[in-house]
């Protein structure tokens, strides 16, 4: 099986460059980040804290988080309803930060990750994919951009979305998670030793997704 793995920060276009790579490659896709923003959505649902350990951990046995495929495209399931657009609120986006800094809401969804990279070739994104989740993938990407950059992308798809928000405040709370997933003392976000760096600031979603696909060409050719 062939293992792609992409990380890096929020808003550096991880989950819209890995479909359609996976797509293009023939690949399974599985965006990470969505099933723990699909924890947090749990938590925050149930009127706990996404940071209260002792709350979220018991509620694990009873969330059934679901990635499946409809109409070729991936959607994400909460105890049997579909919740893709609702993770991608602003407010869940902490959420799931909170959430991943604990050791056994990552444990939940360890197994579930390596279980579908074990039986698929596929192309996973996330933060800790190269480091702790797949890190004997054949190919591994560390995807980033200025914090400015991620920010204003992320800016436009709420506003595409018809979300309001204000593009200071959608700066901020990237910085803020930026800072929470690099020092969070389980799995932090960090470059795997053996990954490329590929820096998209500059870069239309076309060259970005080329230049990447080029890197696992590269990779899966030797």
């Amino acid at each position: 099986m062939i293992n792609v793995a992409i990380d890096g920060p929020g808003g550096a276009g991880k989950s819209t460059i890995a479909k359609q790579l996976a797509k293009d490659f023939g690949f399974i896709y599985v965006d990470t980040g969505a099933l723990y923003r699909t924890v947090g959505l749990a938590a925050v649902k149930r009127g706990f804290k996404p940071s209260d350990a002792e709350k979220v951990v018991p509620m694990l046995p009873n969330v059934k988080v679901e990635l499946k495929f409809v109409n070729g495209e991936q959607r994400v399931f909460l105890d049997g309803e579909d919740v893709s657009t609702d993770i991608r609120m602003p407010e869940i986006s902490m959420a799931a930060s909170d959430v991943s800094a604990i050791p056994k809401v990552r444990e939940y969804l360890f197994d579930l990750q390596r279980d579908i990279a074990k039986k698929n070739d596929c192309l996973m994104d996330g933060r800790d994919i190269g480091t702790v989740v797949l890190p004997d993938a054949q190919v591994k990407v560390f995807l980033t951009a200025s914090a400015e950059i991620r920010a204003k992308r992320r800016y436009d798809e709420l506003q595409q979305k018809g979300v309001e928000a204000k593009f200071e405040d959608v700066l901020a709370e990237l910085k803020q998670r930026d800072y929470q997933d690099s020092h969070r003392e389980i799995a932090p976000l960090k470059q795997a030793d053996d990954a490329i760096l590929f820096d998209s600031s500059n870069l239309s979603l076309q060259e970005a997704i080329d230049g990447i696909a080029k890197i696992i060409k590269e990779k899966t050719e030797k």
